[in-house]
């Protein structure tokens, strides 16, 4: 396999030494590369191997010292895989690889029951994805191994999955459509977070917002919640929601789910003074890139004023982030601010990121992009 190799500035052989899997743009000098070539590059006594991206901001993702093999790729599938290994055997959705955290960079397999579906963050990706599609097919009983761009899914190997694919997930049923559901299909890194609630809920009442396919509103009537008021924009969530309610056997009545923005639905709640014994607070994403962050801490103070007005006093408050341009300490920052703006005392009595599946390397901190704190609220 043929490979260039291109020398950078020595004074960035710190940065090649740290093990970051990414390389800049604006680090790399004049060349002739194009997309999803492998590369060498030297910089004073250190060079590493990685795929050149033609598009992005990140000009190169590394994989190793040498260009990876088949060989090389299949070891790296069984060391991901190999830390799955201790997944409840109740859950068949979860993640099997996770990019630049299991040392693929750039590169998401997710597992829905038989079905495995890859996404690739750059084009360069094409270039080893049939060594991962192998490897995959060689370790697991699979049906299909499939490819998720945009809102379109192609086979890679073997079959197609149906539209609603119903998975398990700590004992809970869900129907996933891995077609047009977000990310690959499900939101599969709240999974042990929502456990969480699930033991919190017992004869609470709960306001789950941002909430999706009713992921948390499941969870808290399995752990008993008297009722779950549901809030999200999309109608097709909430009739999502709606069915998953009805697959797990809980009494629908004891369900609502509500099409609606969540900032009109706070301020709502809070001029009718509506309270609940837990708030579920889950946004999306608030920012893309680092021009926005200011923005986006902005909106969760605002969300999270609202929210914390509707915790009756005493309850709990789960909040979480997903924004990765807003850090741990900034999200709790806001958090003590949007507390003392409302005259509140909060408590932390948990807190947590992703579950095992989502491993975070020490030399990537950017893995860890989701925040995920329980706050006792009084008055």
């Amino acid at each position: 396999m043929s490979i260039k190799t291109i020398k950078l500035n020595p004074k960035l052989e710190p940065a090649l030494k740290s093990g970051h899997p990414w390389l800049y743009r604006n680090h790399l000098p004049q060349h002739n590369l194009k997309d999803g070539n492998w590369v060498k590059l030297i910089a004073g006594a250190k060079s590493r191997v990685g795929l050149y991206d033609d598009t992005s901001a990140i000009a190169v993702r590394f994989f190793a010292s040498e260009v990876p093999n088949r060989e090389f790729i299949h070891k790296r599938v069984k060391e991901a895989l190999a830390l799955r290994e201790n997944i409840d055997k109740d859950t068949t959705a979860y993640r099997l690889i996770y990019g630049e955290s299991d040392f693929l960079p750039g590169l998401v397999a997710d597992r829905y029951g038989r079905f495995v579906v890859l996404k690739v963050y750059s084009s360069s990706l094409f270039t080893i994805l049939d060594d991962v599609v192998w490897a995959l097919k060689t370790e697991l009983k699979l049906k299909g191994i499939l490819l998720r761009s945009s809102n379109n899914l192609s086979s890679l190997w073997g079959e197609l999955p149906a539209e609603e694919l119903t998975i398990i997930e700590n004992g809970l049923k869900f129907i996933a459509n891995l077609y047009k559901g977000q990310k690959t299909g499900l939101f599969l890194d709240q999974r042990e977070n929502r456990q969480t609630l699930r033991r919190l809920a017992k004869d609470k009442t709960v306001l789950n917002l941002f909430s999706y396919n009713g992921g948390f509103s499941v969870y808290a009537l399995a752990g008993g919640a008297s009722y779950v008021k549901a809030v999200d924009i999309a109608d097709a969530a909430n009739k999502d929601a709606e069915k998953n309610v009805v697959l797990n056997n809980f009494e629908p009545t004891k369900h609502e789910a509500l099409t609606a923005d969540v900032f009109d639905i706070l301020s709502m709640f809070v001029q009718q003074r509506e309270s609940f014994d837990i708030v579920v607070l889950d946004p999306p994403t608030l920012a893309k890139d680092k021009q926005n962050r200011m923005a986006a801490i902005r909106a969760y103070r605002k969300l999270n004023m609202l929210a914390m007005r509707v915790v009756k006093n005493g309850g709990l408050l789960f909040t979480s982030s997903c924004t990765s341009q807003v850090s741990e300490a900034e999200f709790k920052d806001m958090l003590k601010e949007s507390a003392l703006k409302r005259k509140l005392k909060a408590q932390i009595i948990h807190e947590a990121g992703h579950a095992l599946d989502h491993p975070v390397p020490l030399s990537f901190k950017e893995a860890r992009y989701l925040k995920f704190i329980v706050l006792r609220i009084s008055s």
